[in-house]
């Protein structure tokens, strides 16, 4: 009885160890490699402006507010357009490690519900989806962050009726980040 009373002690010690020493070692956060930060230049809070629809019209502006969650492994945007014909919406932007992409799920007031692929190409930064205009055609539509600097960058979105070939913007915004 007594030998195993000792060995019973002596793995309870072992695994006591074990388990001291695993936690004594900080836990790598599951999203802290590099390719999760190929966004934070969007992080923050921004006034965005572009051209007003027809020539000598105004400009419109908008207010985007983009912060990191959930263990800073989501880039969360709340986009307020609500001065500017009343469009809200929101987006979720996530690495995934699985398929080596970024991707986002965007929603809004006016019922489109989006999701892209895409990710850094070194000097932009390209999200895309194959979707239908207007009249039910297929058309490639994608969305660029561009000239990207610490407090601005632009930003379209484009369409491409020919696979890729060609695209057209349909919607500029140059980004300003709020000054506190």
């Amino acid at each position: 009885m007594r030998i195993f009373q000792g060995i019973e002690f002596l793995l309870l010690l072992v695994t006591v160890s074990a388990s001291a020493q695993t936690a004594a070692q900080p836990a790598t956060p599951p999203c802290s490699k590099s390719e999760y930060r190929q966004l934070d230049f969007w992080v923050g809070d921004w006034v965005l402006t572009w051209p007003g629809a027809k020539a000598g019209d105004p400009e419109n502006k908008a207010a985007n507010s983009i912060r990191k969650e959930l263990g800073d492994c989501v880039i969360e945007e709340n986009f307020d357009g609500s001065t500017n014909g009343g469009l809200i919406g929101k987006s979720v932007s996530m690495y995934s490690s699985v398929t080596g992409k970024w991707h986002q799920t965007w929603v809004d007031n006016q019922g489109a519900y989006l999701e892209l692929v895409g990710g850094w190409d070194g000097k932009e930064f390209h999200l895309s989806r194959e979707g239908k205009n207007q009249k039910g055609q297929a058309v490639m539509q994608r969305m660029i962050f561009k000239n990207i600097t610490p407090n601005a960058f632009d930003w379209s979105w484009e369409v491409s009726n020919d696979q890729g070939k060609t695209w057209q913007v349909q919607w500029p915004i140059h980004y300003t980040r709020k000054k506190s």
